[in-house]
C-alpha cells in the first residue's frame, strides 16, 4: 500500500496553519534580528569577558575527556 496519497488526502495541517506558521517564523527572526541590534552596543558592553569564560568551560570539558580516556587504559 503506497502511504503518499493518503498523506496528500489527509496532510497533517492546513494550508491556513502554514501559512501562520512561516508568517509567524519570518516576524519572529525578524524582530529577533531588530532587538539583537539595538542592544549590540549594550551588549559589549556589559559583557566584555565572556569569551574567556567560554574557553575556560571548553578547557574543562577537554580535561574531563582526556582524564577519562587516561583512567581507561
Amino acid at each position: 500500500m503506497n502511504a503518499l496519497p493518503l498523506v496528500l488526502k489527509d496532510p497533517m495541517f492546513s494550508s491556513g496553519q502554514i501559512n501562520f506558521g512561516i508568517g509567524f517564523f519570518l516576524v519572529f527572526v525578524v524582530i529577533i534580528s531588530f532587538m539583537y541590534l539595538k542592544d549590540k552596543k549594550l551588549h559589549k558592553k556589559n559583557y566584555k569577558g565572556v569569551f574567556w569564560i567560554l574557553i575556560g568551560f571548553i578547557a574543562f570539558i577537554l580535561l574531563l575527556v582526556a582524564i577519562k580516556f587516561g583512567l581507561q587504559k
